[in-house]
């Protein structure tokens, strides 16, 4: 499985993303939306918004939050195979 987590460095829900990752010992790569030309206007292109943390989980496009509702724990869980 190859996942790529599009995040900023003053975004809290990108922290709790990858901090979820790592927990689990689930490799990814890190693009930063700020530093990476062209970066946010993949995110427009594939989410409609700048909406991030966004990851690319083998090439499809996924949202692992919900805004109000946070990190989606549970879903990102079943979807990547892991225990809560």
């Amino acid at each position: 499985m190859q996942i790529t987590v599009y995040s900023a460095p003053w975004c809290p829900d990108c922290r709790v993303a990858k901090r979820f990752l790592a927990q689990h010992n689930i490799p990814f790569e890190e693009i930063d939306i700020e530093a990476t030309p062209g970066a946010a206007d993949e995110v427009i292109k594939h989410a409609g918004k700048r909406a991030i943390p966004q990851f690319v989980i083998d090439g499809e496009w996924v949202q692992p939050y919900r805004p109000g509702a946070g990190f989606l724990y549970e879903e990102m869980s079943a979807r990547l195979g892991v225990k809560l």
